[in-house]
C-alpha cells in the first residue's frame, strides 16, 4: 500500500514518499497539531498479516520507545491506518553512514568522533537491557549538524537470557538486503560469531558488529568480506581481520588496537560494554598528541620580499640582497631584528 501526498492518518498529512526503510516504506509528513515535519513508517497490510513481521515491527516500536538519547532515532508516536501499523520518527536530514562512505576515505579523527556518538547510543540502549544485533552503515544516519543517529531496532531484543536458539527462514523473510535467511537474525558480515552460531547475545555481540563498522569505516572495505554469505559466515567463526590499512594514511596503533579488540572472536576478550569502548575511544581523542593537533591555530608566517636596490650605481645591490637575507635570518631566530 503505498501513500499519496495529501493522505491523512490521524493527525499527520502525507507529505511526499522517502524510500523504503528496514521492513516498511517511510514517508515526510506533517504533524498538525505541532506544526512540524515528520518520517512515518508503514508496515503494509499484507506484511502486516505476516505474524513474524508484524512481530519484529512491533518490537522496533517498543525498543525505540523506550530509549531517550541524542544519538538514537526517537519515536513520536503509533497508529494504524487501513489495517497497516505506522510509526511516527523524528524526521532526518543527512545521509546514511554507507551513502557517507561510498562518497570516500574519512579522516581518523572524524571516524572516532562518530565512533564516540554510535557507542554513547549504544551505551544508553544496553543500560536500558536493550541489545540492537544489527548494526551497520545502512542502520546509522549522520544528519546534517553531524550527529549520528542509531536506526532500526527491529532485530533488538530485551536480554541474552530470552533470546531463543536458532531462527531460520520464518523469522527472517522480507529482511533487508545481506540478511541471509536460514541463519541468526542480524546481517552477514556484521554479525558476531555468537550471533552467527544461533548462540545467545548480549552487548558484546554488538561491540563486535561496532568493531566491524569501525574497520570499514577506517579502511573503506568489510573485515570478513569473502564471495558468498556462507564464507563470510566461516570467515567470522574462524578467521581474523586482515591488516587495517587506512585509505587516508597509516592507522595510529592504538585506534588498531582498539579495532581489534572490538572484533575478537570470544566474548570475554572484547569490551565490555559499548560503554568501555565509548572509554577507549574518547582517551584516543584526548590524548596530547591528538588534542593539541585540533586544537593549535594555524601557523602564522611572513613573506620577506627582496629589497630593490634603488641607488644610481647597480654596484651597490648587494647592499638590498645582503638586508633581504639577515632580516630572513632574524625572523627565523624569533628575537628582534636588527
Amino acid at each position: 500500500m503505498s501513500l499519496v501526498p495529501g493522505t491523512r492518518l490521524g493527525p499527520y498529512e502525507v507529505l511526499a514518499k522517502l524510500g523504503e526503510g528496514g521492513m516498511g516504506e517511510v514517508y515526510r509528513a506533517r504533524d498538525t497539531r505541532l506544526e512540524r515535519d515528520v518520517a512515518i513508517k508503514v508496515l503494509p497490510p499484507e506484511f502486516a498479516a505476516d505474524p513474524d513481521r508484524l512481530h519484529r515491527f512491533e518490537r522496533e516500536a517498543r525498543a525505540t520507545a523506550a530509549l531517550n538519547h541524542p544519538n538514537i532515532l526517537a519515536i513520536h508516536d503509533v497508529g494504524s491506518h487501513g489495517g497497516a501499523p505506522y510509526l511516527v520518527e523524528e524526521l532526518l536530514e543527512g545521509e546514511s553512514l554507507r551513502a557517507r562512505l561510498q562518497r570516500g576515505a574519512l579522516s581518523h579523527r572524524t571516524v572516532v568522533e562518530l565512533a564516540v556518538q554510535i557507542c554513547a547510543g549504544l551505551a544508553a540502549a544496553h543500560e536500558k537491557g536493550i541489545i540492537h544485533r544489527d548494526l551497520k552503515p545502512e542502520n546509522l544516519f549522520i544528519t546534517a549538524d553531524g550527529v549520528v543517529k542509531i536506526l532500526d531496532f527491529g532485530l533488538a531484543k530485551k536480554d541474552a537470557a530470552a533470546s531463543p536458539g536458532l531462527e531460520t527462514e520464518a523469522a527472517t523473510r522480507g529482511m533487508p538486503p545481506g540478511t541471509q535467511a536460514g541463519w541468526v537474525l542480524g546481517t552477514v558480515g556484521y554479525m558476531s560469531p555468537e550471533q552467527v552460531r544461533g548462540e545467545p547475545a548480549d552487548a558484546r555481540s554488538d561491540v563486535f558488529s561496532l568493531g566491524c563498522v569501525l574497520f570499514e569505516m577506517v579502511s573503506g572495505r568489510r573485515a570478513f568480506d569473502r564471495k558468498t554469505g556462507i564464507e563470510t559466515l566461516h570467515a567470522i567463526l574462524n578467521e581474523g581481520p586482515p591488516p587495517l590499512a587506512a585509505r587516508s594514511g597509516p592507522v595510529p596503533s592504538n585506534l588498531e588496537r582498539t579495532i581489534r579488540r572490538c572484533l575478537e572472536k570470544r566474548p570475554a576478550d572484547r569490551f565490555a560494554s559499548a560503554g568501555d569502548t565509548l572509554f577507549a575511544l574518547q582517551s584516543w581523542l584526548d590524548s596530547p598528541s591528538h588534542a593539541s593537533a585540533a586544537a593549535r591555530p594555524p601557523e602564522e608566517s611572513i613573506v620577506v620580499l627582496p629589497f630593490d636596490n634603488l641607488s644610481p650605481d647597480p654596484q651597490d645591490a648587494y647592499f638590498a640582497d645582503g638586508l633581504t637575507e639577515e632580516l630572513i635570518a632574524d625572523l627565523s631566530k624569533g628575537g628582534p631584528c636588527g
